[in-house]
């Protein structure tokens, strides 16, 4: 995966073991956005929300990018990130300057111990303010280059891809100067992320670390055991094996391994818990683990062992998410009073809802699916059943639950669209807006996301493809759309179009 764009002569080339880098920074102030002028991708746009949700890993000019969410919710996401990583990118807005998860996130990359460079986003904007952002980052102990320190700081603009290849060149250059760890032949690899997918089975990214991947191979993390089934990189290509610096998906685990865990040889025993052969404490090895979950295929548990016999829970879910880091991010943002009966990776099924009858639970999904059969099912069952995509609007929705507010058995989510234009149409404004997902049409109801807000709810009235009035507009495509009432809306909001 390493060496995928050796003849791309944009980006510089390293000759030895490529650096795996985390990019960290508070949400919206462009961290993957950055990453796309990269990789020359458009992961931005398709972000639920418009913003990122879970680790992804890629390569590009012999660089392992692990780009991470800054949304409050995913702290022990960044920080499993930087724990297997070599260097930093603190990437900060030069608009909105220090915020809380920068913040954060200067911390978890001290803790670290590892070279960082300030990526300072943004700077084709006309507000920006460079020196009053460093003077910021300088006041939080970030001793940048010319403030007194030697901390690397650089500006870019992802949508000028100004300052791109120069930094790369830093990030081979800082990565150059850093002590190398001694490192033997022996397979050494850190979970980053991990699911149970319905149709393969257990998966996990794994970043090696030391030593080789290859397909066969017998391999353990922590008691989990695996015959390598299969090897995929970050563009779907299916490879033999992977080596030092690279990210990739690896399926033959006989269960789900924790996120944070460390995989090695079945022929070897890990002698210690640091990567590069020091003592360490277990915060180094892996960040806490979330709550224990099923996989979705063991047979239905009996009730009584998800409830409280002590005091009756205020509310009791049933929890199902796309990976294990969303679980964890989930659980640890939820109010105490939730009693989580059940939390597992996967989609949606029919155990979940009976389970959640017998219990007077509700069934919350983020990221998976609900079949068509299943909603049925569940509206047959009187269980409420939703699924969601942005983490925020499962989270305030079932503090309004507590408060008393109820919700509607199932809300199907149609499609999504990020505004990208505003035009005067007789008393109001047409949005101007491209469909990512699904599909936006007429009567849709549809909730106005601005960052990490829910700014409003309205409802189509009318929907124009170029001159022509349409009932709806499919993925990929661009029109226009009317809403009634009207919601003050800005270029970059997201339309999520719901049932």
């Amino acid at each position: 995966m390493a060496n995928k764009n050796k003849h791309d002569k944009s980006l510089p080339q390293l000759t030895s073991v490529p650096p795996v880098v985390a990019v960290l920074g508070h949400v919206d102030h462009g961290k993957t956005s950055l990453l796309d002028a990269i990789r020359k991708t458009d992961v931005a746009g398709r972000e639920h929300g418009g913003i990122t949700q879970g680790i992804g890993a890629s390569s590009v000019g012999g660089i392992t990018f692990i780009d991470t969410p800054g949304h409050e919710a995913f702290t022990l996401m960044r920080g499993r990130g930087t724990q297997a990583a070599d260097i930093g990118l603190l990437v900060v807005s030069l608009v909105d300057g220090v915020m809380p998860q920068t913040k954060e996130s200067i911390e978890i990359l001290k803790k670290a111990q590892i070279p960082f460079i300030v990526v300072l986003t943004k700077s084709d904007v006309s507000d920006r303010n460079e020196e009053k952002v460093k003077g910021q980052l300088v006041k939080e102990k970030v001793l940048l280059e010319g403030y007194g320190g030697d901390v690397p700081v650089i500006s870019v603009s992802s949508k000028t891809n100004t300052s791109i290849k120069e930094l790369l060149e830093l990030i081979s250059l800082v990565f150059e100067m850093k002590k190398k760890p001694i490192l033997d032949n022996k397979l050494k690899g850190i979970v980053i992320e991990s699911l149970l997918d319905q149709k393969s089975g257990p998966k996990a990214t794994v970043v090696i670390k030391s030593g080789v991947l290859a397909v066969r191979d017998e391999i353990e993390c922590e008691g989990i055991k695996a015959r390598v089934r299969t090897i995929i990189n970050d563009k779907g290509q299916h490879l033999d094996k992977a080596g030092i610096g690279e990210a990739v998906e690896v399926l033959g685990f006989e269960k789900v391994p924790a996120v944070g865990g460390i995989v090695i040889s079945s022929k070897f025993k890990i002698q210690s818990s640091k990567l590069d052969g020091s003592p360490s404490s277990d915060t180094t090895l892996r960040v806490n683990s979330p709550a224990p979950f099923r996989s979705g295929q063991e047979a239905m548990p009996m009730p009584e062992d998800f409830l409280n016999v002590e005091k009756a829970p205020a509310l009791s879910i049933v929890l199902c998410a796309d990976n294990q880091g969303s679980l964890e991010a989930i659980t640890r943002s939820l109010p105490p009073e939730i009693n989580i009966a059940l939390q597992k990776t996967g989609e949606i099924s029919t155990t979940d809802i009976l389970l959640a009858k017998s219990i007077n639970a509700i069934v919350l999904g983020f990221n998976t699916r609900i079949k068509p059969e299943i909603m049925k099912f569940a509206l047959q069952e009187k269980v409420l059943a939703k699924n969601y995509k942005i983490i925020y609007e499962l989270i305030s929705e079932i503090k309004d639950v507590l408060e008393g507010k109820q919700l509607a058995l199932v809300e199907e989510i149609y499609g999504r669209a990020k505004i990208l234009a505003s035009f005067p149409f007789e008393k109001t404004k047409v949005l101007g807006i491209k469909v990512l997902e699904g599909r936006v049409a007429r009567g849709d109801k549809v909730r106005l996301i601005r960052k990490e807000e829910i700014i409003g709810e309205s409802t189509i009235i009318s929907v124009r493809m170029g001159k022509n009035v349409v009932s709806k507009i499919e993925e990929n495509q661009e029109g226009g759309v009317v809403l009634s009432p009207f919601l003050d809306f800005t270029i970059g909001d997201m339309l999520i179009c719901h049932g």
